[in-house]
């Protein structure tokens, strides 16, 4: 059964209006039409003059029911321009609350995102930012002591940042658009944003594991959003686009501006113009003329873009598509490609050949500039943007679902600072070391208790209307628990260069005149004495276990296993002279200790003839891909280790089988580059010559293929 819906593209200098109709899965366009406002009633994307802009939705309207008869329902989308963007940080005291677990680093990241909040309400009159809708957040960087770092989990310092770009969107926007189709006598059948709406129809939810940024380049500001990991991770917008480049032609050639956007579109189209300029003069500009003489424009367009490509995404994209009237800007393709640092066969326009669902009929618009006309009826048809109502500790919270929501976004939007629930500390204990008073911090507070529908959750769990959200201060920490392990790198001592690597020595423990082994623990008021060791021996027998232990052949235990190691003589230099053992040491002595050989964690796998990694070898558009998967994990001490890792004296090592995922098609993607330039978005796979799908099985040998349909 045939299904009609009517989308309208509101967009900054124009209306386009246009009729789908729907069969299946497939869309084919039934007609549309465009018309310009008639006075400055849009700006950035938000509408300014309801009554204004209704009277073109109107005009819109009345041209199509002409023919098609009454138009009651209507998708739009808001605009991606009318997002609003903001960096923001948040930090906390290591001391009081290290982090241990990822939830940790996530209530971080929402307390930035909180920041954001306030900064945005503080353009509120009463600083309410419930007025906006979070609709998503990129974490830029983390940072420990102001120094990047790639992760915090069990890191030593003062102070632990998480720096965020958090994008809003306005309510207000939401609303205006509901007036003005109030106005024209349309309701809104469903909703969506633009960046969403060109992203449906461009790239598919199985692309979108790619990293790749869509540019909607309009007349005013260029709206872009960024794909990765299988979803939209960020939108952003710069606030210049084609008007830019026409206002360059205007002021290059002395034209008026609807002249000067015409003779830009001439020039695309045919290559070359001959206008009359305001002084009556004649001037033939060729298209390579005018590149040269806006050269300057198109490229401050392609560095507003590459720049927030950058900032949304921290590293350029894999690939970058250009949407809109303004994409058809000459060489802006390869302007932006340079500025990115990308292929030039990585920057490409997309026109609605690209839309995969749409068949091509004698209605169709030519241009890129209506992919999001057209993704709008499709995605908002499709995927559209609905409210959603949780309960949050019993207040009702309703927030607008343009991505899927978490816990976390709950959280964000009922105020609540989850980094503040966590426990308080226990009570200190007081001990001496070597006369010196000590203070003994109490264990650290647990972490908030998180439960969604009466079952445990993170802030990462996933929520659904009608959900009931409830979370509770976490519990207290118990009084200190510290051996004299923990202490001892806290405890002075004197360091010495060993094997061209600073090494603190390990003292001999005392507790209460008791000599104790370093998992005693540490009880209040208890004397500790600590002694430094004296000689090469005292330091090879005293070094923590990653160090050397014995000059002779060690023993090593691999799954509980005994397996002896013997790496040949050993050579000992103190201060570049050959030494003894008794020799005594002293602050910044360098050592050398020359072993044989160093063992490593894939010699043991060596040794029982296991492999680290699973791989197959297949072919993809004829040519040989090795795809591989870690078959195994190796764990020393709780942690896991990689091939490379030195193995130490006693060290105790287990080597567990991992769970094998078979290899599919799409696995191919990560192992090589896809050339983009040439698709127009109808591809079909197969696996030795069979269609396939990109969740196929495949093995050693298969032949893989993507063959793109041509237009």
């Amino acid at each position: 059964m045939e299904e009609r819906v009517f989308a309208l593209d509101i967009g900054t200098r124009s209306v386009t209006g246009i009729i789908l109709e729907k069969q299946n899965d497939r869309f084919s366009i039934v007609d549309y039409y465009t018309q310009e406002h008639k006075a400055r009633s849009m700006v950035d994307g938000q509408i300014h003059n309801v009554v204004a802009v209704a009277e073109v939705i109107q005009e819109v309207k009345a041209v199509l029911e002409n023919t098609y008869g009454e138009l009651k329902s209507v998708c739009v989308a808001a605009a991606g321009r009318a997002l609003k963007t903001i960096q923001a940080e948040a930090s906390i005291d290591l001391k009081q609350q290290p982090i241990m677990e990822n939830d940790s680093i996530k209530h971080l990241e929402l307390s930035a995102v909180q920041t954001a909040q306030l900064e945005l309400a503080s353009e509120e009159q009463k600083n309410d930012y419930s007025n906006y809708y979070c609709v998503g957040y990129s974490v830029l960087h983390y940072k420990l002591d102001g120094e990047l770092i790639g992760s915090l989990i069990d890191q030593s310092g003062e102070k632990a940042t998480a720096e965020i770009i958090a994008t809003f969107l306005p309510k207000v926007v939401v609303e205006s658009l509901l007036a003005a189709l109030s106005r024209a006598n349309l309701e809104m059948e469903a909703l969506t944003l633009e960046p969403i709406a060109a992203i449906h129809v461009l790239i598919p939810e199985s692309m979108r594991r790619l990293n790749v940024a869509l540019v909607d380049i309009g007349a005013g500001t260029s709206d872009i959003a960024i794909t990765d990991k299988g979803t939209i991770v960020a939108y952003g917008m710069v606030p210049i686009a084609g008007d830019e480049i026409t206002e360059a032609i205007s002021e290059q050639y002395l034209l008026d501006f609807p002249e000067a956007e015409q003779t830009k579109r001439t020039i695309v189209e045919t290559k070359a113009a001959t206008v009359q300029d305001i002084l009556g003069f004649e001037n033939a500009i060729s298209y390579e003329t005018l590149v040269h003489d806006i050269s300057i424009s198109i490229e401050k367009l392609a560095d507003a873009i590459a720049e927030e490509i950058i900032a949304l995404n921290s590293k350029p994209p894999k690939a970058v598509m250009l949407v809109g009237g303004g994409s058809l800007t000459p060489e802006l393709t390869k302007m932006t490609a340079r500025k990115l640092q990308l292929p030039e066969n990585r920057v490409a326009i997309r026109g609605i050949e690209a839309i995969q669902n749409l068949t091509i009929t004698d209605n169709l618009p030519n241009g890129p500039e209506y992919v999001t006309p057209i993704g709008i009826a499709i995605s908002a048809k499709q995927n559209p943007v609905q409210y959603v109502s949780v309960k949050v500790n019993e207040k009702v919270i309703r927030m607008f679902e343009m991505k899927q929501l978490t816990v976390g976004d709950c959280f964000v939007q009922a105020k609540i600072e989850a980094n503040k629930l966590y426990g308080k500390p226990g009570i200190a204990a007081i001990i001496t070391v070597n006369d010196k008073e000590i203070t003994l911090p109490g264990g650290y507070g647990k972490a908030p208790k998180i439960t969604l529908n009466n079952r445990k959750a993170s802030v990462d769990s996933e929520i659904h209307n009608g959900d009931v959200i409830s979370i509770e201060k976490g519990t207290d920490g118990e009084d200190p628990s510290i051996t004299i392990d923990q202490l001892i790198g806290e405890t002075p001592s004197f360091t010495i260069n060993f094997n061209s690597k600073p090494v603190s020595v390990k003292p001999l423990i005392y507790v209460n005149d008791v000599q104790k082994e370093k998992d005693y623990v540490i009880k209040d008021n208890d004397s500790i004495v600590i002694r430094q060791p004296k000689t090469i021996q005292d330091f090879l027998t005293l070094v923590s276990s990653e160090k050397l232990h014995t000059m002779k052949p060690y023993i090593v235990y691999v799954n509980n296993k005994e397996m002896k190691i013997d790496n040949g003589e050993t050579s000992i230099n103190l201060n570049n002279k050959e030494a003894s053992l008794s020799h005594p040491l002293k602050h910044g002595d360098h050592l050398t200790i020359s072993n044989a050989a160093k063992l490593s964690a894939q010699d043991l796998l060596d040794k029982s003839n296991q492999t680290y990694w699973d791989s197959i070898t297949v072919a993809f558009n004829q040519k040989p891909v090795t795809i591989k998967q870690q078959r195994i994990n190796i764990i020393r001490n709780q942690t896991e280790i990689k091939p490379d890792t030195i193995i130490q004296p006693n060290d105790r090592i287990e080597v567990r089988e991992k769970k094998q995922d078979s290899f599919i098609f799409q696995d191919v993607f990560r192992y090589i580059d896809l050339d983009l330039a040439n698709a127009n978005g109808k591809f079909h796979l197969y696996k030795n010559k069979q269609p396939a799908t990109f969740y196929e099985p495949i093995q050693h040998g298969d032949s893989l293929e993507i063959n793109w349909e041509t237009p």
